[in-house]
């Protein structure tokens, strides 16, 4: 039996991962500890993991971003990327690193698995090599700088030409010692706050973890000729299955008319305007049976529905996906992964967080299109959705990464990555 320390931004996106990986691990017998906000504390005790907290100001809540980013509000584009990055995963790594310690304390872990946005390993892993290994767990499209590519968060395809691979490399240059200089400093400070150095760009963690578990299949990512050695991608993560029954009106999904599946995702669901309502709007006069859902929130919160659609606060993706023709979505990393490894296009309208940067993969895979904004009008809906429906090439290309991706078994792999690691 071996005794693995996990961690995780407290964010639902990032805690749900690691928290899947936690009941894996000991499920086959190992025992586990799990670092990250108190608000998940019964969620990873009920893994049968045991729960280590996060201090300070690396405990916020995440269905707050008015308390844990209150100047988001003024800024636009990239600036408001770099602020966002800024504000919850750098200046939050000295209480991070601090959390970390204390659940060190007393024990040494056969091996460190943290999400691999948790800028609090990275102290860690500078301090020297007296330490166990430690891996990231990218739950996030990679963030790694390439020659092919323009700086994470511009949204852009690889190059293609020589001029673009200039272009891009100009666009780094400028990101790293401009944009990103706020970002950079402030992940200095942290380390200095220890006694230690930051000479890498932070932007470019993943190449400092002992290994880095991307999850997703690689033909979701862009390929990179100089990828860091140290990168595996792992495959998709099994959805966490939801109990209850199926809703009443669950029959209706019986393949008379194609079924379209619009989502927000389980944490920007506070304005259904943003694009449940445009995507109701869309398609009420299609014949298309579209299915809503509400993200955890009461079914009726979504507002009025057309005749041709259908609404419950969740459902299972396990029983939804295999009877879906398309997925509308914001642009969570973790259900457009799913939904493509069912074979399913997407539609993606996202403007915050990752979002950009998952639409961006989506589009050039052909799997499916970027909208371009996290607020579309009905108009744009409507158009994209009669182009997946009328165009088999996108579902063509969705079931070329859902073959991708059943060639992995993410839990075993990223489990057996674990061990070799702490054999070394």
């Amino acid at each position: 039996m071996a005794f693995y320390l996990l961690a995780s931004n407290p964010i639902h996106g990032h805690v749900g991962p690691i928290l899947q990986v936690a009941a894996h691990l000991v499920d086959e017998g190992n025992e586990v500890a799990v670092v990250t906000g108190s608000r998940f504390q019964r969620a990873v005790e009920a893994t049968g993991a045991a729960f280590r907290p996060l201090e300070g100001t690396a405990d916020y809540d995440d269905r707050m971003p008015d308390v844990y980013l209150p100047d988001r509000h003024r800024y636009r584009g990239v600036q408001q990327a770099q602020y966002d990055i800024r504000t919850i995963f750098v200046e939050t790594i000295p209480d991070q690193y601090r959390s970390m310690r204390a659940a060190l304390s007393g024990s040494t872990p056969d091996a460190i698995l943290v999400d691999g946005a948790f800028g609090g390993a990275l102290p860690l892993i500078a301090s020297g090599t007296n330490r166990p290994p430690v891996i990231g767990l990218g739950v996030t499209p990679l963030s790694q700088s390439s020659r092919v590519l323009g700086p994470y968060g511009m949204a852009l395809p690889p190059a293609r030409t020589g001029v673009d691979r200039l272009r891009y490399a100009a666009m780094n240059t400028l990101a790293r010692h401009v944009i990103f200089r706020p970002t950079q400093n402030a992940a200095r400070r942290a380390f200095r706050e220890f006694g230690l150095r930051l000479d890498d760009f932070v932007m470019d963690a993943s190449r400092n973890f002992d290994l880095f578990l991307q999850t997703g299949p690689a033909s979701l990512d862009y390929p990179r000729p100089d990828l860091s050695e140290g990168v595996h991608f792992v495959g998709v993560l099994p959805q966490v299955a939801r109990h209850g029954e199926l809703p009443e009106w669950w029959s209706d999904l019986d393949g008379d008319r194609p079924v379209v599946h619009v989502t927000q995702g389980t944490i920007d669901n506070h304005d259904f305007d943003r694009l449940v309502r445009p995507t109701l709007t869309a398609l009420n006069d299609r014949d298309v049976l579209v299915v809503a859902t509400a993200g955890g929130r009461p079914v009726d919160t979504i507002g009025p529905l057309p005749t041709n659609a259908r609404a419950a606060s969740y459902l299972s993706y396990d029983a939804l996906l295999p009877r879906a023709s398309v997925v509308v979505t914001n642009g969570g990393y973790g259900g457009v992964q799913a939904a493509l490894a069912a074979g399913v296009p997407v539609i993606v309208a996202g403007d915050t967080e990752d979002k950009p940067e998952v639409a961006a993969r989506v589009a050039w895979t052909g799997a499916g299109i970027n909208l371009k904004t996290g607020t579309p009008d009905a108009a744009s809906v409507r158009r994209a959705v009669d182009e997946v429906l009328g165009n088999q090439t996108y579902r063509a290309e969705a079931r070329r990464i859902a073959a991708d991706a059943a060639a992995h078994d993410a839990l075993a792999e990223i489990s057996g990555y674990l061990r070799q690691a702490s054999i070394r």
